[in-house]
């Protein structure tokens, strides 16, 4: 397997990889966007400099712990209402898991999800009443 592969190479051949907390961060979070029902990622675990200044934080609301061959990560979600929470959280764990082991190797131990908050409609034309 190209994981494998990887580990023998940066073990024994060239060097070392470390992959950065905030990398793996970035890619959860977009992975987690990808899932239909997910409105938005939350700054449940504290707000960085950049997202005080008005700079897009593509890891906002995740929150991640890299290890040399193990991640976990915490998902802050806010669900599109109607949704099956259950669901949409099981399906965006799935694709958080696939995308970080494909994208950087390494073991992907827990991906926990909080769900924040649900995202109403805002007019009426979303919800379907007239009146």
């Amino acid at each position: 397997m190209d994981g494998d592969n990887l580990k023998v190479l940066s073990d024994e051949t060239y060097g070392s990889i470390k992959i950065a907390d905030e990398v793996v961060s970035i890619i959860a979070s977009l992975a987690a966007s990808e899932v239909d029902g997910v409105s938005s990622m939350v700054g449940g675990f504290g707000r960085g400099l950049a997202e005080m200044m008005g700079k897009r934080n593509l890891s906002k609301g995740v929150k991640a712990a890299v290890g040399d061959k193990e991640t976990a990560v915490d998902l802050c979600l806010v669900l599109d209402y109607g949704v099956k929470i259950h669901d949409v959280a099981a399906k965006v764990q799935k694709n958080v898991k696939k995308a970080l082991e494909n994208m950087t190797g390494l073991d992907v131990v827990q991906v926990n999800i909080h769900v924040q908050g649900v995202k109403l409609p805002h007019s009426e034309e979303e919800t379907g009443s007239q009146g």
